[in-house]
C-alpha cells in the first residue's frame, strides 16, 4: 500500500517510491512537483509567497518560491539525486477570490518560473491561472502528476517516462 503524504501552505516533503504526495485547496500559491524519474524520487514545494523571505525570519521562510525552491533541491539531492535530472510541473495560481486587481497569483508565477530558470530546471508541464481552487498529486512510483480544478474528475497532467512525449499540458494562463 502506497502512504500518502499531505503537503501543506510552506512545506516541502520529498518521497521515494512507494508515496503519493498530495496538496490540496491551492487557491493562489503555486505547487512545484519535481520529479527524478531515474532514482523515482519525487517532492512538492507548497508555494505561498514570490522572492526571498526576509533575512531575520527563519520559521516559515519556505513558503517563499527561493527558500522553498532551495530546500526541495536539497532534500531530493539528499535522496541521491542530481540537479540536472529534476523535472517539474507547476499547479495553482488561481484568483479565487475573483479580485480585478489581484496581482499576487503573476507575481508568484513568475517568481517560481524565474528561480526554476536560473537553477535551469525544466519545467514539463502546468495548470496555473483561472478562478478555481486546485489540487496535485505525484505518485512518485508510477512519475504521474495529477490535478484537480475545482469540483472536476481528476486530470493526468504529466507522466515521466516514454509517454511524457504525448501532450497532458494544460495551460490555463499564458504565464
Amino acid at each position: 500500500m502506497k502512504k500518502i503524504i499531505a503537503v501543506y501552505t510552506g512545506e516541502i516533503k520529498a518521497s521515494k517510491k512507494d508515496t503519493i504526495l498530495k496538496s490540496s485547496a491551492i487557491g493562489s500559491c503555486v505547487v512545484i512537483a519535481a520529479y527524478d524519474a531515474a532514482n523515482k524520487v519525487g517532492a512538492l514545494a507548497h508555494v505561498m509567497v514570490p522572492g526571498t523571505s526576509p533575512k531575520a525570519r527563519t520559521s516559515q521562510r519556505t513558503r517563499y518560491a527561493a527558500d522553498a525552491i532551495e530546500e526541495m533541491i536539497s532534500k531530493m539531492l539528499s535522496l541521491g539525486v542530481k540537479k540536472d535530472d529534476i523535472q517539474v510541473c507547476l499547479v495553482g495560481a488561481g484568483n479565487v477570490l475573483q479580485r480585478e486587481d489581484d496581482t499576487i497569483c503573476q507575481a508568484i508565477i513568475d517568481s517560481v518560473i524565474e528561480l526554476l530558470n536560473k537553477q535551469n530546471i525544466e519545467i514539463k508541464a502546468r495548470a496555473i491561472g483561472g478562478t478555481e481552487r486546485k489540487s496535485v498529486s505525484l505518485d512518485v512510483e508510477k512519475g504521474t502528476v495529477y490535478y484537480i480544478e475545482g469540483d472536476r474528475a481528476e486530470k493526468l497532467l504529466w507522466e515521466a517516462g516514454e509517454r511524457e512525449a504525448k501532450n497532458y499540458v494544460r495551460v490555463i494562463s499564458d504565464a
